[in-house]
């Protein structure tokens, strides 16, 4: 059956009557055809014509006619009768040329309700985007977050208990994976996924790009997802391994990559000086499935990991999020919506009094009354000092949320 994702959803619906063009970004299968779909049905359900959707799935073959901003207008105007307000729903926009022209058209001269999906984020960048600038609201969709995927495992009747999360940790959220009965074929479909994602948005029919050489670096970069990206050190693993690459093809694969959607950078937080940082970024993985394939070993308790999976969370919940820098050390991130913020620490377990000095001594010497939390998986509340701990599976499952000032 499928998954209701309120959690963009609520993001959304303020915007379906408006002119304004809905744009749904994010990883190829993460979701955003389901949601598109979800959508559609919404509509319908409040008395919406069906002869008042149009829906066009533009990787159909039986599309393949729609090649351009032209044969677009001319078949999406075909379908229109009437005066009446349409709604228009247009599958991965990308593989029309110049569609921008044919966006601007519709909403400069017909009664719509534009939605778009994309799997590249540079989808309304460019020299065309002029048309559409101001005009657009944009929605990333990531794979499922572990609340979801709790939400799916009861809603197909799964057996589900808190310990899942392990499976979560090590094989992320892409809807269809849970359709697979074990490991092995978990992983079989994530590799298949992320060769296909390398081909089509990585590679395509570049010229320049050396597939090998791109799998080599892209599998260094998720494997230390989490950690300081540090250019030089990167050139030196290479050098070790009697491997070479350039600097500029380091920042060319790295910016290939956040196009795709399979990494996010996040940049520093000038605690003290209240200003972002934009030289020094951590990279996360789109999805902990993606890392894992990309990983020799897998380590429960990596606090990267972890961290991974709460920047993931943050996003989705429509946070900015920064990498916080003290003048001492560092607080793993700066939570930032509506011009309020919060700091947190993410650790594994606090097992013992130095672990706990170590992860409440982060705020140390931070004057900023902003709340302040330490998330890890213990169940014991040890917050203290006006520093709240909170349990990583009751922030995660929606049972406790942020306080921002």
């Amino acid at each position: 059956m499928r998954l209701k994702r309120e959690l963009y959803l609520e993001q959304i619906r303020p915007y379906y009557e408006s002119d304004i063009i809905k744009v749904i970004t994010g990883v190829r299968r993460a979701g955003k055809s389901v949601m598109l779909e979800t959508i559609r049905d919404e509509l319908l359900a409040q008395g919406i014509r069906e002869d008042h959707i149009i829906y066009l799935n533009l990787e159909d073959l039986d599309l393949a006619y729609i090649e351009n901003a032209s044969d677009l207008h001319a078949d999406i105007k075909r379908q229109i009768a009437d005066t009446e307000k349409y709604y228009i729903f247009l599958d991965e926009i990308q593989h029309i040329r110049e569609f921008e022209k044919a966006l601007a058209s519709f909403r400069a001269t017909m009664n719509v309700s534009l939605f778009v999906t994309g799997s590249n984020s540079t989808l309304l960048s460019g020299e065309l985007a002029s048309l559409l600038t101001g005009r657009t609201v944009e929605f990333e969709v990531f794979p499922f977050s572990f609340a979801e995927m709790k939400q799916y495992y009861e809603l197909n009747q799964k057996p589900w208990t808190d310990d899942l999360f392990f499976d979560y940790l090590k094989w992320g959220g892409f809807p269809l994976r849970f359709d697979y009965p074990d490991e092995v074929s978990v992983k079989r479909y994530l590799s298949t996924l992320y060769e296909g994602i390398v081909n089509r948005d990585i590679i395509g029919k570049s010229r320049s790009a050396d597939k090998k050489a791109f799998l080599d670096f892209s599998q260094y970069l998720l494997a230390n997802a989490g950690k300081e990206l540090s250019i030089d050190n990167l050139l030196k693993e290479y050098g070790k391994n009697h491997k070479e690459i350039s600097r500029r093809t380091v920042y060319y694969y790295l910016e290939r990559m956040k196009k795709a959607f399979l990494i996010h950078g996040v940049g520093r937080y000038n605690i003290s000086g209240k200003t972002a940082l934009s030289n020094k970024e951590k990279q996360y993985a789109v999805d902990m499935g993606f890392r894992t394939i990309n990983t020799n070993t897998i380590n429960y308790e990596d606090t990267f990991f972890l961290e991974n999976i709460i920047y993931n969370e943050l996003a989705a919940r429509g946070y900015t999020v920064f990498a916080g820098k003290t003048y001492k050390g560092e607080v793993d991130f700066v939570a930032v919506r509506n011009g309020k913020k919060c700091f947190i620490q993410v650790a594994y377990l606090l097992a013992g009094e130095e672990t706990v000095r170590r992860e409440f001594g982060a705020y140390r010497g931070i004057t900023d009354a902003s709340p302040k939390y330490v998330m890890s998986l213990d169940r014991l509340d040890m917050s203290h000092d006006g520093i709240v701990h909170l349990n990583i599976l009751d922030f995660l499952l929606g049972q406790r949320d942020l306080m921002l000032t």
